[in-house]
């Protein structure tokens, strides 16, 4: 049956869930609103939507070319939890929806098949999340210039901050506290170690453990959603990641104080920086880790990996042209224009090279950074990180803007 004949209620039924699941796979506010309207366009509708990290409200009625200013038939308002990235249930979303539209599946069956993507995951997937954490944060230290012992430490915390995060899943009490814990384990666990076997670069190893959780991708997408006028989503955006931030920032004030009581002191200056030529193994194992971190389906690892490179890669040459600023815009614009290069003649959502490609360029380590600080009251050198932090930002954003214009997005996601 062709979409447009199927009742209204069912066209209207499927589009709501359909921003429903982008919504919790972690779609922002400009993509998802207009992949909403124009798939109701395609399905006879006239939707407008409006949506925020925690809410989403659609209208919906008839699409009538005489009667463009007529009330809306039916609005719906959905209550959400923040949405995180699942590349591979954002694959299989937008693959429902073309099909739908174009007619080789019902509305109804599309409906199912939505409703179907709440399965959970296998049980492998749990432990491979947890490894994957320990393998981001080793890489990071890495990145960092960490000597060997910082590398196998951040990893080590990595493993334990991965398995706070799986475990705080299902309890909503834990989660909401989770950034916090997982800030004090790291500090406490670094300490311990930089107190009784060997000496660490405390702050990188840290900095390095805590890597996953910095919301650096959620700054990004805050500022970006503020420069396109979608002032609600961005800013409430922005406030969640500060929010983040300052629990992070908490967690590890609040461990350093009690590594202070405790008397637990480093045994010596830290080691030396391992050589250069570990970065890009390092660089290669940890782009493989985020595949998994990003939820994408095994057969779009490769695929990953090499955005992720991409973008570490431009951003390194464009810095050492003019600086970081300009190396983090290189790097956005470069990204920016594959991903819609590749959804453009695959005819896949675009967020498979963008997501991964930018995930080393955002500067959440900088915002900690500047947040640790200020609360210090090192005011001078807290400032100069925030300012940095605020320029990283905005050349980011630009270089995804300006990626955007080079090659325009034919599909929105």
């Amino acid at each position: 049956m062709s979409a447009h004949r199927s009742p209204f209620n069912t066209r209207v039924a499927f589009v709501v869930e359909t921003a429903r699941r982008l919504h919790q796979y972690g779609t922002a506010a400009p993509r998802l609103e207009m992949a909403v309207s124009r798939m109701g366009e395609r399905l006879g509708l006239r939707i407008e939507v409006w949506s925020s990290p925690t809410a989403i409200i659609l209208s919906a009625s008839t699409l009538d070319a005489t009667n463009a200013a007529a009330l809306a038939e039916v609005t719906q308002v959905m209550r959400l939890p923040p949405g995180d990235v699942d590349l591979a249930r954002l694959c299989r979303v937008d693959r429902i929806a073309d099909e739908v539209i174009a007619g080789t599946l019902d509305v109804e069956d599309g409906f199912r098949q939505l409703r179907a993507l709440t399965e959970p995951r296998p049980r492998w997937w749990w432990p491979l999340s947890v490894a994957a954490f320990g393998i981001a944060a080793a890489m990071v230290a890495v990145l960092l210039h960490g000597a060997w012992v910082d590398q196998l430490a951040a990893g080590v915390i990595g493993i334990v901050i991965g398995q706070v995060t799986v475990s705080s899943a299902g309890h909503p009490r834990m989660a909401v506290a989770s950034e916090a814990i997982a800030a004090l384990l790291a500090t406490l666990i670094a300490g311990a170690i930089g107190a009784f076997i060997v000496p660490l670069a405390l702050k990188t190893v840290v900095i390095s453990g805590l890597i996953v959780l910095m919301p650096g991708l959620a700054l990004t997408n805050a500022v970006r959603e503020i420069s396109t006028q979608h002032l609600v989503s961005g800013t409430a955006r922005l406030a969640g990641a500060l929010s983040s931030l300052l629990k992070l920032t908490f967690g590890t004030l609040a461990g350093a104080q009690i590594l202070d009581l405790l008397g637990w002191h480093a045994l010596g200056a830290p080691l030396a920086a391992a050589p250069n030529w570990i970065e890009f193994p390092a660089l290669l194992l940890g782009s493989a880790a985020f595949g998994v971190l990003f939820q994408a389906a095994p057969r779009d690892w490769p695929l990953v990996m090499g955005a992720a490179i991409i973008g570490y890669l431009s951003t390194r040459m464009g810095t050492g042209l003019y600086g970081p600023s300009f190396g983090v815009f290189v790097g956005g614009l470069i990204i920016a224009a594959l991903s819609n290069l590749y959804a453009r003649y695959r005819h896949r959502p675009g967020a498979l090279l963008r997501e991964p490609g930018i995930i080393l360029l955002v500067p959440g380590a900088v915002g900690f950074r500047s947040v640790s600080l200020l609360l210090e009251r090192n005011v001078h050198i807290g400032t100069d990180a925030a300012v940095l932090l605020i320029s990283l930002l905005v050349a980011l954003v630009a270089g995804l803007l300006f990626g955007d214009l080079l090659i325009g997005p034919r599909r929105s996601l």
